[in-house]
């Protein structure tokens, strides 16, 4: 059920664009507007509870109606939790400001894209792109490549690990957007979403050193294995930088273009070897 769940959700994800009513992020801003105080306790107690009353909903479906009505579940979970639709949004709007030469617009999209993890003060219109690029890559790690790791280690049980991941992706974004730098840091999400994240940064990270230039990559992926001060962020997009070395860092249409197609190659690397584990009986 794991793999028929994933390629439908990917499938509906991909074509009919879903926006942000399909995220759990724009769900739950309701809630995160009712939190004054923040702490890690807190955070994971929030994390623990989301996991908690995906497990109840699920172990009441669990052999009802030939398992049907549990499978619907599975599928509005990973609707809810796979895919960036309100990103991908920003992501149009700024390529089609840049077209136009907007400045201003296209800088107030690249803003939102950047929003986790900012952008050097002070950097040259190539160092800018560059990170932008980054964002985007991260982007579809945090949205794509992270959730479905998650629902897929889970097997029977991955909605719940893949709701817990993605409460905590939206805490982090909600904070991000509307909070302040210490409450963010009061908050701990940062410190356990960088726990979270080191084993599939990794794996992400070997597709993207595979697929590029891997005489140059390979022996940073190797190095990232003993590394658990540096940030996932700087982990993945390092490696992923490889592959885009000899892509245009110039242009503000193409550059982050080629980090998008990068990412797609990547994400469809990532579900093949999860089909094919599947059927050769690896995984669930």
């Amino acid at each position: 059920m794991t793999l028929f769940t994933m390629l439908l959700v990917l499938a509906a994800e991909r074509l009919f664009k879903l926006g942000e009513h399909w995220q759990l992020d724009h769900r739950l801003e309701v809630l995160f507007r009712r939190i004054k105080r923040y702490s890690m306790l807190r955070t994971l107690l929030m994390t623990a509870l989301a996991m908690l009353v995906t497990f109840l909903i699920l172990r009441a479906l669990l052999g009802m109606f030939f398992n049907v009505p549990l499978l619907v579940v599975w599928i509005l979970i990973g609707l809810l939790c796979i895919g960036a639709g309100k990103v991908r949004l920003h992501y149009h709007a700024y390529l089609k400001a840049a077209a136009r030469n907007d400045s201003r617009a296209h800088m107030a999209m690249a803003s939102e894209l950047t929003l986790i993890h900012g952008v050097p003060p002070g950097c040259d219109e190539r160092e800018f792109l560059r990170e932008l690029q980054n964002a985007l890559l991260w982007i579809n790690f945090r949205f794509y490549l992270a959730p479905l790791f998650w629902f897929v280690v889970g097997g029977p049980w991955g909605p719940v690990l893949l709701a817990g991941y993605a409460f905590l992706r939206a805490w982090q974004y909600w904070l991000a957007r509307f909070q302040t730098p210490t409450e963010r840091q009061q908050s701990g999400i940062d410190a356990i979403l960088h726990l979270l994240d080191w084993v599939p940064v990794r794996l992400a990270g070997v597709v993207y050193a595979l697929i590029g230039h891997g005489e140059k990559a390979l022996p940073a992926w190797f190095a990232s294995l003993g590394d658990t001060h540096t940030s996932q962020y700087h982990v993945l997009t390092r490696l992923a930088q490889f592959s885009l070395a000899r892509e245009p860092h110039h242009d503000k249409v193409a550059t982050p273009k080629a980090a998008v197609s990068m990412a797609k190659k990547t994400s469809f690397a990532v579900v093949v070897v999860v089909a094919l584990l599947t059927i050769y009986g690896t995984l669930m």
